[in-house]
C-alpha cells in the first residue's frame, strides 16, 4: 500500500460516510410502492423516522471499489458499530485504521508512520457542510441527515419518489432529499455547495429486510470539489447484529501527526 496523503485520507473518509451492510440471510426489498401527492411532508417525514434501523452492534466486511482521478482501487473493509458511540473501519491487514465517536475522528496508517487525531473538521471540510457523529451514522442507516422534524419542509412528487427539501434553504448550500415510495427510506442526498464549486450525491441503489430492518445494500457516491471527482461503489458481503464486538485502536509510538490544509 502507498503512503497516504491528505486526499486519500478524505476518500477514507468518504468510506465511512457511505459504508452500508448486508446480511447473511437477507430478503431484498421489493420497491413496488407508487408515491401519491396526497400525502404531506409531515406524513412522509413521520414514515421515513418510523423505520430507522434498530440495533445495537453492527459488523461487516464491504467490498468497495474508489475512482479518483481516473485512477481505480477497490479492497474490503472491516466495518465495526455500536450504536451512537463508536464507527470503526479497518483497511486489510490492518495497514490503515479509523475510529470515529461524539468527540473525535482517528486514523492511522503503517505503510508510513502517520496518525490524525481530530474533531469533525477532516468530514466536514470534504462533504461541505458541519458533520457531527450522528449525522455520519444516519447516513449508514439510509436516513436524513439530521431530524426531519425540527424543520418545515416543501414536498414534491418525482420519478415515484418524494423529494423533500427544507422550506428555507441554507445561503451557502442546497440541500435534497429523494425517499422511497415503498418504504420512505432514502434513494438520494444531494447536497450542493455551488460557491465552492461541491456536490455529494449519496445514491441508495437497493435495500433489503435483515431482521425486519430496512437495510441500506448497494450504494454509489459522486464527491466533486472543483474538478477533482470521486466515485465509490460498494458491493455488500456479510454482516452480523447485536453480538459483541471489539474497537481496538491505538496509534503507536514514533508515529508523526499528520496536518490538514
Amino acid at each position: 500500500m502507498q503512503s497516504i496523503s491528505n486526499k486519500t485520507i478524505k476518500v477514507f473518509a468518504i468510506i465511512l460516510l457511505v459504508t452500508a451492510w448486508s446480511c447473511k440471510s437477507t430478503k431484498a426489498i421489493v420497491t413496488s410502492g407508487e408515491a401519491s401527492s396526497a400525502l404531506s411532508a409531515k406524513q412522509v417525514i413521520k414514515a421515513h423516522q418510523k423505520n430507522n434501523v434498530n440495533f445495537k452492534t453492527l459488523q461487516a466486511k464491504a467490498k468497495i471499489n474508489i475512482t479518483q482521478n481516473q485512477k481505480s482501487q477497490g479492497a474490503t473493509f472491516n466495518l465495526r458499530i455500536k450504536k451512537d458511540e463508536v464507527i470503526w473501519l479497518s483497511a486489510p491487514l490492518n495497514l490503515a485504521r479509523m475510529m470515529i465517536t461524539p468527540d473525535s475522528v482517528k486514523f492511522y496508517n503503517k505503510t508510513d508512520n502517520t496518525f490524525f487525531n481530530g474533531n469533525y473538521a477532516l468530514l466536514s471540510d470534504f462533504a461541505g457542510f458541519d458533520l457531527d457523529f450522528f449525522k455520519v451514522q444516519n447516513i449508514l442507516m439510509g436516513q436524513a441527515i439530521s431530524d426531519l422534524r425540527a424543520k418545515d419542509h416543501v414536498i414534491d412528487v418525482q420519478e415515484n419518489a418524494y423529494v423533500l427539501a427544507p422550506k428555507s434553504q441554507n445561503v451557502l448550500s442546497e440541500l435534497f432529499y429523494l425517499l422511497n415510495a415503498s418504504h420512505f427510506k432514502l434513494n438520494s442526498l444531494q447536497l450542493a455547495q455551488s460557491a465552492k464549486r461541491r456536490f455529494l450525491q449519496v445514491d441508495y441503489k437497493s435495500y433489503q429486510d435483515i431482521e425486519k430492518n430496512v437495510i441500506p445494500k448497494e450504494i454509489k457516491v459522486i464527491a466533486v470539489e472543483d474538478t477533482s471527482e470521486a466515485l465509490i461503489d460498494m458491493e455488500i458481503k456479510s454482516i452480523t447484529l447485536n453480538e459483541e464486538v471489539r474497537f481496538p485502536f491505538r496509534i503507536p509510538s514514533g508515529y508523526k501527526e499528520i496536518e490538514l490544509n
